[in-house]
């Protein structure tokens, strides 16, 4: 039932083809490959190899696989932490060529310009392969990580969309789905980039922020709603939200708001949309929970993949070995002091961990701000601007931080724990290494 879109050769790294049956599921699954992890399954991974380590007393000891996170996590072999940036993989695929220009696109003048303005140069993969597709009016399934440029990719079509409808005078809904308000945050302030000039208003409705405020602009009337489930579903159900005249649906992270138990809240909202709809999932893996997502949701979609790669080439991949707390501590004061370490992105699992590592390092004199689900919406926005705004250089923070935020030159990103899968490690270190840049990744693990 399912046939291939076009007659590019049947592999992950920037094909298209079309959903046709059930049957292309079926198919061997890939090697995990991609820019930030592509994960069909939770494979155990095989015997640990040794592995030199040439930071803070690594000695050559074999690096063993241990299971971490409460039984939750999966078998990690460390070895697979360490990465040399300049090491050459024989095995890599040639460098992608895009098809198209921006000035290829049909887009409005205003919409040219906005993308110039936004410095936006040559279209990324998926913005490549995804803006024609969209524009054609199809359903899409993206599988697409953090960093590869998939929220332009959908954004830029459907404000070109909603500017024809409205030409029309037709009135055009935009919902799009994030799993963090931190995501959903980022793509609203990257919608009034791309949409300026055109009077089109968006609401991010996400909890934490004021739900009065984000009641009156639906009220006044918005062409884009951008939001997480939780606080999606309670607008709907105050009957201040009405999805009837939403034609077009964006799951941004889907796999990642499955991961956080938004199923039903997905299921849920979309039920509430127009049967006649444009759908758009974008997400990292193809789990068997996306995949009844899309057969029931997509019709007739087109699969894209732009998956080329683990991890990115360019971030120096390392471990840190610590015996004790103390030392543990000391080794990360060591890294933060070295030459190099300007803006430190730090990974915890637990949410009290953040804040007792921030207190930490704030009373060694270093300027840090610490982030996680517990925190107050605007105390989140207003550390991470800080961030941002390079106020303060080093962020820590629990998975939140972990997909979806793009802050510009980040020179590490430090796993103070271990991470409780390999996928979660490589949208991790994804946040440094970006637009190409070297980038560097740490991960601290018991001797």
């Amino acid at each position: 039932m399912y046939k291939q879109h076009s007659t590019t050769p049947k592999k992950f790294g920037g094909h298209t083809s079309t959903f046709k049956s059930k049957s292309h599921f079926g198919a061997p699954k890939p090697t995990r490959r991609s820019f930030g992890g592509l994960n069909n399954s939770r494979p155990r991974f095989g015997p640990a190899r040794n592995a030199k380590h040439s930071f803070a007393g690594g000695g050559g000891r074999p690096i063993h696989k241990k299971r971490f996170g409460g039984g939750r996590g999966e078998r990690i072999d460390f070895s697979r932490f360490i990465k040399k940036s300049n090491q050459k993989d024989h095995s890599e695929e040639k460098p992608y060529v895009s098809k198209h220009t921006f000035a290829d696109f049909p887009f409005n003048p205003q919409l040219h310009k906005n993308i110039k303005g936004a410095g936006f140069i040559d279209p990324r993969p998926i913005q490549d392969q995804a803006i024609p597709i969209v524009l054609a009016g199809r359903d899409v399934f993206g599988m697409a990580n953090t960093g590869t440029g998939k929220t332009a990719a959908f954004l830029l079509p459907l404000i070109e969309k909603v500017a024809k409808t409205r030409g029309l005078n037709k009135r055009e809904m935009i919902l799009i789905m994030a799993p963090t308000r931190e995501l959903a945050l980022q793509i609203e302030s990257d919608f009034k980039t791309l949409a300026f000039g055109f009077g089109m208003f968006s609401v991010a409705c996400v909890g934490g922020l004021p739900i009065m405020k984000q009641i009156r602009e639906i009220k006044l009337g918005v062409s884009f709603v951008i939001g997480t489930p939780g606080r999606l579903r309670d607008l709907i159900d105050k009957k201040v939200l009405d999805l009837s005249t939403c034609h077009s649906v964006v799951l941004d992270e889907a796999d990642r708001m499955l991961d956080m138990g938004f199923r039903d809240e997905m299921v849920y909202i979309i039920g509430k949309t127009a049967k006649e709809r444009q759908t758009l999932f974008f997400s990292a893996t193809l789990s068997p929970d996306i995949k009844k997502l899309t057969e029931h949701y997509l019709k007739d979609p087109v699969f894209i993949s732009v998956v080329s790669g683990e991890t990115a080439k360019n971030i120096d991949q390392d471990v840190i070995r610590y015996r004790t707390k103390e030392e543990k501590l000391e080794k990360l004061h060591e890294v933060l002091r070295k030459d190099g370490s300007d803006k430190v992105l730090i990974f915890r699992e637990m949410k009290h961990s953040v804040d007792t590592l921030a207190k930490e390092l704030h009373a060694s004199g270093f300027k840090v701000g610490g982030i996680h689900g517990d925190k107050r919406s605007r105390e989140r926005i207003r550390i991470l601007e800080s961030f941002k705004k390079d106020h303060i250089n080093i962020l820590i923070a629990t998975d939140v931080a972990a997909r979806g935020l793009d802050i510009p030159d980040v020179t590490h990103v430090i796993n103070y724990d271990v991470p409780q899968t390999y996928d979660t490690y490589v949208h991790r270190i994804g946040r440094t290494g970006r637009s190409g840049k070297k980038g560097n990744a740490l991960t601290f693990v018991p001797a």
